[in-house]
């Protein structure tokens, strides 16, 4: 083995290889044939199962779990990658499951893929470069994120799910099975397969098991209606949203994701 910074109780198989500047912290668990690269830390009690692969730089909090076969802090996939130095950092208490792919950043688009706290990443989910996960998220078997996509707090991806490049996933979005998405999805809504994924309606089932109570809902779901049901322009929807959001804060972080975005809302 190597000379790692390596903290009591740190357990390592001994056909697992973990380089010199690798920095282990009490209680971590190492499996068999696994790999821990250079300029890697690891939070404690955090668990490798076996055939990983961790390349640096990238951080790792507590308490996260990665089932075999996971590739972690590889290289962007991106063809204007040169080599500098770009990073990866994992929050705590995540679950990666069988052949997660996570992606180091690239330094066109800000050096840094993050992924928050308590997420769950179902097998073969990818998880590009540059982009930035929030917390309690859900990702099914084979979800796919491109490069540079932005997913809010308490979102779920389907299995299959496909997000574009460059798009923003909205706090609480529900993302269907087999559905691709090429625009940025509001806070709430819900997305269902037809080609590209199109609005369905709000994630009122979601909302309802995280505590929102139905006057919070309701106004979610009036807030919906005018942005899709009513018919009018984009700037009818917001002047619409703009009076609802004087009554609820959800209608009020809604229009302020509708009015950042640079990708075109999905409609």
């Amino acid at each position: 083995m190597s000379q790692a910074s390596v903290s009591p109780g740190v357990r390592i198989h001994p056909s697992a290889v973990v380089e010199p500047g690798a920095k282990l912290a009490a209680g971590v668990q190492v499996g068999a044939f696994c790999y821990i690269g250079d300029e890697v830390e690891v939070g404690e009690n955090t668990v490798f199962g076996p055939h990983c692969s961790v390349h640096g730089p990238t951080r790792i909090g507590r308490d996260n779990r990665f089932a075999g076969h996971c590739a972690v802090g590889g290289d962007p996939q991106d063809k204007k990658y040169r080599g500098e130095r770009v990073e990866l950092e994992i929050g705590d208490r995540n679950l990666f499951r069988e052949f997660c792919t996570i992606n180091r950043g690239t330094g066109g688009g800000g050096g840094v893929t993050r992924i928050g706290n308590d997420n769950w990443l179902l097998a073969y989910t990818h998880v590009a470069h540059d982009c930035q996960v929030g917390d309690h998220c859900v990702f099914s078997n084979n979800a796919t994120l491109a490069g540079h996509v932005t997913v809010g707090d308490h979102v779920i991806l389907s299995g299959f799910a496909g997000i574009h490049q460059f798009c923003r996933i909205g706090a609480h979005a529900f993302v269907g099975m087999g559905a691709f998405v090429n625009g940025d999805v509001p806070p709430f809504v819900m997305v269902a397969q037809e080609g590209y994924g199109r609005p369905r309606g709000i994630n009122s089932e979601g909302l309802k098991r995280r505590g929102f109570d139905a006057g919070r809902i309701a106004a979610i779901k009036r807030a919906y209606r005018a942005l899709y049901v009513a018919g009018g322009s984009m700037e009818d929807a917001r002047a619409r949203l703009a009076e609802l959001a004087e009554g609820s804060e959800d209608v009020r972080a809604l229009l302020e994701f509708i009015d950042s975005g640079e990708r075109p809302l999905l409609r």
